[in-house]
C-alpha cells in the first residue's frame, strides 16, 4: 500500500448513498488523499425534499466544512410548545449564539455536493445500490444495478431502509430492521396565509393534538404557513384535510392552498445503532439512526459523525479499516452524542404511553413551564431539552403524584430512561467482539 505521512494514499472508499453525513465524509476523506466514489440512485439535481431544514450550524465547523453562503439561510425563531388542548403555550428563550439555522434542503444538498466535488470525490448518479459484497465476513464493496464495485471501505449512507445494512449477513451484529414505533410518518406542506396579521406565536409545536399520538407544527412565515404533521401510524390526504381544518380553528393564518411540498415521508426516531461498524464497513446518518428520537432532526448529528468517522479512518495507519480500528468512530459518537440520544429514545417510548389528558395535566398543572423548556441548537440529550431546578423537584413530584395514572406510567418509564443512560455510557472503549455483542444485547434491551 502506498503511504504518505502515515496516511494510506489512494485507498478506495465507497460511499453508498448521498446522505448528508455520507457526502460530508466523502469531502473530508477525498481532501485527505483517498479515492472516494459516491453512488446515488437519484438523478443529479433531484436530491432533497421541497422544504426547509432546521439544524445547528456549528456542525459545519465540527466537520471542517465551510458554512453555506449567508443568503442561503436564516435563523430559526423560538418555538412555543402547546398541550393537546392548546390551553397552555410554553415558549423557548434560546440565546442568540445557540440558535439553529433554517435552510432549503436542496440548497444544503447543493452545498455538500460542491464540497465533495471540490475535494476530489467522484459522484455517480442514477445508480441504485442493491446490497453489500462480501469476502468471508468482510464487506468489500457494493452490488448495484450498474454492476459490482469494490473498495477498501464502504460507508453506508443509504438511509433508514438501507439495502446495504439490511442485507448484511445474519452473523454481522448490525441491526437490520426496525420497529414501527422507531419511525414516524411526516406530512409537510407550505400553505398560503389566510390571515396576514402577525401571529401571536409564530412557530407553534403541538403535542398529541386532536387526541392523536404525534407532533405537529405550524409556522407563520411572511408569505406562507409551514405545516408539519407527524404520526406513528400511516395516514392519507383525507386525514390531512380533516386535521388541517381542526388546526384552523385556533390558527386562522393557515390557508387552504398548498404552495409547495405536500410529501409524505418516513423518518427514523429511535436510538443509534448498537453496532455501527464491521470489517470494511461503517454506517452513518439515517442508516445509523442518528436523528434526535423525539423530533427526527438528524442533519447536525450526521455532519458531526462524518468528522468522527474520518478521524478513525485517518488514524488507521495500517489501512485495515476493520472492527478494531473503526470502533473508535462508534466510541466517539456515543461519547459525544449517542449516550444523550439513547435516553431520549427511551423517553419517546414513555411519551407514547401517555394519554393526551396526561400531557394536558403536565402543562396545566405547571409541572412543565417556560423555565424547563430549553432545546437549543446543540440539543441532543434529555438535559438539553428539560431542565429542573433541584429545589423545585419536590414540589413538582407532589403535583405529579396527584395524577395517579400519569404517575404510574412515569414510575414504569423512568427506570428505562435511567437504564438507557447508564448502558449507553458504558459502551466498550476498545473492540472485543464478545464484549461488544454482550453490551449490544443490554443496550437493545433498554428499548423493548
Amino acid at each position: 500500500m502506498n503511504k504518505e505521512g502515515g496516511i494510506c494514499m489512494k485507498n478506495k472508499i465507497i460511499v453508498a448513498g448521498m446522505g448528508h453525513g455520507g457526502l460530508a465524509a466523502a469531502a473530508i476523506l477525498a481532501q485527505n488523499g483517498f479515492d472516494v466514489t459516491v453512488y446515488e440512485q437519484k438523478s443529479a439535481g433531484t436530491l432533497g425534499y421541497d422544504w426547509t431544514d432546521i439544524f445547528d450550524p456549528k456542525a459545519f465547523g465540527v466537520a471542517g466544512l465551510p458554512m453555506p453562503a449567508n443568503d442561503l439561510y436564516t435563523y430559526k425563531e423560538d418555538m412555543t410548545f402547546y398541550n393537546p388542548s392548546m390551553t397552555v403555550g410554553l415558549r423557548q428563550h434560546v440565546p442568540a449564539l445557540q440558535r439553529e439555522i433554517k435552510m432549503e434542503r436542496r440548497d444544503l444538498y447543493a452545498h455538500l455536493i460542491s464540497c465533495a466535488e471540490k475535494s476530489g470525490a467522484k459522484l455517480v448518479y442514477d445508480c441504485a445500490v442493491k446490497g453489500p459484497l462480501m469476502t468471508g465476513s468482510r464487506v468489500v464493496g457494493i452490488s448495484t444495478d450498474r454492476g459490482d464495485f469494490y473498495a477498501d471501505l464502504v460507508i453506508d449512507a443509504c438511509g433508514m431502509d438501507s439495502p446495504v445494512r439490511k442485507n448484511l449477513p445474519v452473523s454481522v451484529p448490525v441491526e437490520k430492521n426496525i420497529d414501527r414505533l422507531d419511525r414516524i410518518t411526516i406530512y409537510r406542506a407550505f400553505f398560503d396565509r389566510a390571515d396576514m396579521r402577525e401571529a401571536q406565536d409564530k412557530f407553534k409545536v403541538v403535542l398529541f393534538a386532536d387526541d392523536i399520538r404525534g407532533i405537529s407544527w405550524i409556522a407563520a412565515e411572511d408569505r406562507y404557513t409551514d405545516l408539519l404533521i407527524g404520526r406513528f401510524e400511516d395516514f392519507d390526504v383525507d386525514e390531512v384535510e380533516r386535521f388541517s381544518e381542526f388546526l384552523r380553528k385556533t390558527n386562522p393564518h393557515l390557508g387552504r392552498k398548498v404552495l409547495r411540498g405536500g410529501q409524505f415521508v418516513q423518518i427514523p426516531v429511535r436510538q443509534p445503532l448498537s453496532v455501527m461498524v464491521w470489517d470494511g464497513y461503517a454506517v452513518i446518518g439515517d442508516s445509523a439512526f442518528m436523528t434526535v428520537p423525539l423530533i427526527g432532526s438528524g442533519i447536525a448529528n450526521s455532519l458531526r459523525a462524518s468528522r468522527y468517522l474520518a478521524d478513525a479512518v485517518l488514524s488507521d495507519v495500517d489501512c485495515r479499516y476493520d472492527c478494531e480500528t473503526l470502533w473508535q468512530y462508534q466510541v466517539r459518537y456515543f461519547r459525544e452524542l449517542g449516550q444523550g440520544l439513547a435516553p431520549l429514545a427511551a423517553a419517546k417510548r414513555l411519551l407514547l404511553k401517555m394519554d393526551p389528558q396526561d400531557i394536558d395535566y403536565f402543562f396545566e398543572s405547571g409541572t412543565l413551564n417556560e423555565d424547563n423548556i430549553t432545546m437549543t441548537a446543540d440539543f441532543h440529550s434529555l438535559f438539553d431539552l428539560i431542565k429542573f431546578d433541584p429545589a423545585d423537584l419536590l414540589k413538582k413530584a407532589k403535583t405529579i403524584c396527584k395524577n395517579k395514572a400519569a404517575m404510574k406510567k412515569l414510575l414504569e418509564g423512568v427506570p428505562k430512561i435511567a437504564g438507557a443512560m447508564a448502558v449507553s455510557a458504558a459502551v466498550p472503549q476498545h473492540w472485543n467482539e464478545r464484549a461488544v455483542r454482550r453490551w449490544a444485547e443490554h443496550y437493545n434491551a433498554c428499548f423493548r
